[in-house]
């Protein structure tokens, strides 16, 4: 199942980003939003997805993406575990997760995609809707003998820049690797 773009077209028009083409700002608003998510390394917003994770000799076994809001099953070798507690993000059973495979469904992310981030999802599709280059984010600019050069020049696609990524990932931790969205 796919997930929701981080940002709607009622988002864009608020922000005063014309719209001429519905069908191309949502197919835009999705893959700014794929490109966010893969720097945040989860989904953000909220969703249930199953994970499978190696097991650990320790009592607590971190589950990628955050908040953790609900587990909805814990399997560990293929046997249902229902003796766990779930605190700070982590399952702890008292055995600790000695198992070769330790396989989750659970639900994680955030019940409102934040407004700084709606923003960056509204920002790249507009610079791709806007197709001109005076909408494209600058990488680096020289007066004498002006000369400028764009983010996006190379591959003539979106991207984020180097900033948004780091502020990103700072933001929402380290990616997540083997999730798929049920």
């Amino acid at each position: 199942m796919a997930l929701p773009p981080l940002a709607i077209l009622a988002d864009l028009t608020a922000r005063g980003i014309p719209v001429d083409d519905a069908d191309l700002a949502g197919i835009y608003l999705d893959i700014a939003s794929s490109l966010v998510r893969s720097a945040a390394g989860h989904a953000i917003s909220l969703t249930t997805a199953t994970v499978a994770l190696d097991g650990t000799c320790t009592t607590r076994l971190r589950l990628p993406g955050a908040p953790v809001t609900a587990v909805h099953s814990v399997v560990m070798d293929e046997v249902p575990v229902t003796d766990y507690r779930l605190s700070a993000g982590c399952l702890v059973h008292p055995a600790g997760w000695f198992g070769d495979s330790v396989e989750v469904t659970y639900t994680y992310g955030l019940p409102v995609v934040p407004a700084d981030i709606v923003d960056m999802v509204c920002r790249l599709t507009a610079q791709a809707l806007a197709g001109d280059p005076a909408a494209r984010a600058i990488r680096s600019e020289r007066i004498g003998d002006y000369s400028v050069t764009y983010s996006d020049a190379d591959t003539g696609t979106m991207s984020l820049s180097d900033a948004q990524r780091h502020r990103i990932a700072a933001r929402f931790g380290s990616p997540l690797s083997s999730v798929k969205s049920l």
